[in-house]
């Protein structure tokens, strides 16, 4: 196993002794450990720091984002516009559908979505479009809600990068119909690993999202007059107050949109994300000044920074850096930073590209600004409250000496 100087750190917002002592007051309760308490708390909290409307807590954002799609009923034919660049996850649910998938281009300035070439993929056909806040920037974010509502079409942010960021004052997650948040190891906060959340602003959608992370159907149901009388149950009194019959007697089902999903995020889990949200902005600003002494640092190095537009917030999730020169190598330049001690994972290979959606259509050259940027001019960096600015001064020296030798190469 490669030790690294500067290493991609596995927990993204580390652990403190109020974290633990937040567990372990749930695990020591002798309640339910489920879903109690604290997961309604969290979603209270999660509500309020966002500013959204609804909050509903899941067991990681990939299962958000199927809940998501679910809701959205799409249909056989209709269309989704979503970005390469970004984890497989945020495409994933679409995979199985019986819908035409479209990937629009990136904006090279943010590394998100361009509103531009979202518009150029919109149809009649368009039912969502699904966006990435690359990084922890909520790149185009009011673009595209102007556009999605003119269009009619619903806006899903995925949110996985991007607690803590905001656009015009407004946090992410709630310029679209349906913001999907991560909570893994590797994010700003963390529910004990894995965890996620959706917000959204209509209570109906967040009643049936809530009904489906609890394996209930995503259905519609009509009261009957008379109660049914099968079995014991349909006029007499149950045992006990839990039989599971849940409407049985009572209701026929009209229609059913999807089935449920076990999707309960743990109360063990929210008592952690409860700890880590209180302490969010210190986490950022740990991020931010690390990000600022790396961005001054490359600055003069020639190469592109990536700026934060104004009236935005970034959450600085990751940190990534645009090459400028034709005769420098990518490739060659990770290379040369890992043996310099620094772990580089470059974020995200093309989607469209994936053997899966190559099957579904996806071609190399359909988005050319993304396959540009990803496989000649991305380098990520390691970020994460856990490193100093002594560490970004290091990474940028490594950084500069790396450049310097292709730069004598190429003259050579």
């Amino acid at each position: 196993m490669t030790t690294y100087r500067i290493p991609q750190h596995g927990q993204g917002s580390g652990v403190t002794e109020e974290d633990l002592a937040a567990v372990t007051a749930v695990l020591t309760s002798g309640g339910h450990l489920s879903d109690g308490a604290e997961v309604a708390r969290f979603e209270e909290e999660f509500a309020r720091r966002t500013g959204a409307a609804h909050a509903v807590a899941v067991s990681s954002c990939t299962m958000a984002l199927e809940l998501a799609t679910r809701v959205l009923e799409l249909e056989p034919g209709d269309e989704v516009v979503t970005t390469p660049l970004t984890f497989q996850a945020t495409a994933a649910p679409l995979l199985g559908r019986d819908v035409t998938v479209r990937f629009a281009d990136i904006d090279a300035t943010t590394l998100c979505l361009d509103p531009a070439s979202v518009a150029d993929a919109l149809t009649p056909r368009t039912r969502a479009v699904f966006t990435t806040h690359y990084g922890g920037l909520c790149g185009g974010v009011e673009e595209l809600r102007a556009l999605t509502e003119r269009a009619g079409v619903a806006l899903v942010e995925d949110c996985a990068h991007a607690i803590g960021a905001s656009a015009g004052g407004r946090s992410a997650g709630t310029w679209g119909d349906i913001g999907c948040w991560s909570f893994h190891s590797l994010k700003n906060i963390s529910t004990l690993g894995q965890g996620g959340m959706l917000t959204v602003r209509d209570a109906g959608v967040a009643d049936r999202l809530r009904a489906l992370r609890a394996i209930n159907p995503d259905a519609e149901f009509v009261r009957r007059g008379k109660p049914l009388e099968f079995g014991r149950y349909g006029t007499g009194t149950p045992p006990r107050p839990v039989t599971h019959e849940k409407n049985a007697y009572t209701h026929d089902c009209a229609r059913i949109r999807s089935g449920g999903l076990n999707a309960q995020l743990a109360d063990p889990a929210a008592a952690m994300g409860r700890s880590q949200l209180r302490r969010l902005d210190s986490l950022i600003a740990r991020r931010h000044a690390v990000a600022e002494r790396l961005d001054a640092g490359l600055r003069e190095l020639g190469v592109q920074v990536l700026e934060t537009p104004e009236g935005y917030a970034h959450a600085h999730h990751l940190y990534a850096f645009l090459l400028r020169d034709e005769e420098i190598d990518r490739d060659e330049l990770v290379r040369d930073l890992e043996r310099e001690g620094i772990e580089v994972v470059l974020r995200y290979f093309p989607v469209h590209l994936l053997p899966e959606w190559r099957r579904r259509g996806g071609v190399f050259g359909s988005v050319p600004v993304a396959e540009d940027v990803w496989f000649r001019r991305l380098v990520n960096l390691p970020l994460s409250p856990q490193l100093g600015l002594h560490d970004a001064d290091y990474v940028v020296e490594a950084v500069g000496r790396a450049l310097a030798r292709q730069r004598v190469e190429a003259v050579a």
